[in-house]
């Protein structure tokens, strides 16, 4: 790999920028000052260092966000913040992107990665990932819902949702409302509401608790990120 795309990916700046971190010799690869940006390097063996901080080599990058409503699930958006705003001059690269979506007024699990692959298959209808939400509905579910949940529906515009599987956490009687869980095996665009909707209720507040084997890290402040975990790679794997 080039010396100038390494720092690249490592996120030093554009080619332009690292070339001229190069030129001026803040750059060492095994303890030799090296001027040429077209330098060979072999990133998973030569000692590379900036400036004297040594810099070791990371291809993809992982982070579980708690999505606070009002954020655009998007990696650019001239109207609304994004999920990447909320993102540290640090952290922040210009390959990273939200795994899906959630909607702007939606809160909790999102995946933030570049890697391409990994998403394709979270995503891929085949899959059938799981994804599981708690939900405030204005109105009362029933154990009727539960059964239309469990049996698939079809929602406005005639789509055909897979079966889902509705669970009904609380009900006030007096304002009339209920909690429940939900888990559904696609994502179709707000499909959640739509098919709360369907059974003639609304959903008021919406959140994301898990998506596959991975949960939200409930410790994590709306709007905080941090790394996954190797363990919490792995179950992304399975």
């Amino acid at each position: 790999m080039r010396l100038d795309k390494f720092l690249a990916d490592m996120n030093f700046g554009s080619r332009k920028e690292v070339k001229q971190l190069i030129k001026k010799g803040w750059v060492e690869v095994n303890g030799q000052v090296i001027r040429s940006d077209k330098y060979q390097v072999d990133e998973n063996k030569d000692q590379i260092k900036v400036d004297g901080e040594q810099v070791k080599y990371q291809k993809d990058y992982y982070y579980l966000l708690n999505k606070p409503a009002g954020v655009v699930s998007a990696t650019v958006d001239n109207f609304d913040e994004t999920v990447l705003d909320l993102f540290s001059d640090e952290d922040f690269r210009e390959d990273l992107f939200p795994v899906g979506r959630l909607d702007k007024d939606t809160e909790g699990l999102l995946l933030i990665m570049n890697d391409g692959q990994l998403s394709h298959r979270l995503l891929s209808p085949k899959q059938h990932v799981d994804k599981e939400y708690y939900a405030q509905v204005a109105g009362i579910m029933t154990q009727e819902d539960v059964q239309t949940f469990a049996q698939g529906m079809t929602i406005d515009g005639g789509e055909s949702c897979l079966p889902a599987e509705l669970s009904i956490e609380a009900v006030d009687e007096v304002k009339q409302t209920s909690e429940i869980r939900l888990i559904l095996h696609e994502g179709k665009f707000h499909q959640v509401k739509r098919m709360v909707q369907a059974v003639g209720k609304e959903v008021t507040y919406l959140k994301r608790l898990r998506m596959g084997q991975l949960w939200l890290d409930e410790t994590l402040p709306l709007g905080a990120y941090r790394p996954l975990t190797p363990t919490e790679r792995a179950l992304l794997e399975n």
